[in-house]
């Protein structure tokens, strides 16, 4: 199947998960939680909080949204929990995005 092929054939599940990943980039805080990870590598949800001007609730509860479609990850160090992106695949997305909206 050449490439242009497959594109057209996407399974359902497939198409769900890339739906559900647009969603997740239609909203402005995610974004920022988003391209903060991308320039920090990893922060706290404290951290992305302050940094951001959120409310530690605002951020925890879009982490969540952003970690149950495995575009943030989380280590646990003690009490504390910190977040990065899921993989090289979220950063890349986010920057073609952003480099696409400010070209003119």
């Amino acid at each position: 199947m050449s490439g242009k092929e497959e594109f057209l054939d996407i399974d359902e599940e497939t198409l769900f998960i890339v739906s559900q990943t647009f969603k997740a980039l239609s909203d402005p805080t995610r974004i920022r939680i988003l391209h903060l990870l991308a320039e920090k590598q990893e922060c706290s949800v404290n951290e992305i909080a302050a940094e951001l001007e959120l409310l530690q609730s605002t951020v925890s509860h879009q982490l969540r949204f952003l970690k149950n479609l495995r575009l943030v990850k989380f280590r646990r160090e003690g009490t504390t929990v910190y977040y990065s992106h899921d993989d090289e695949h979220v950063k890349k997305i986010l920057e073609q995005t952003i480099d696409h909206a400010r070209h003119n």
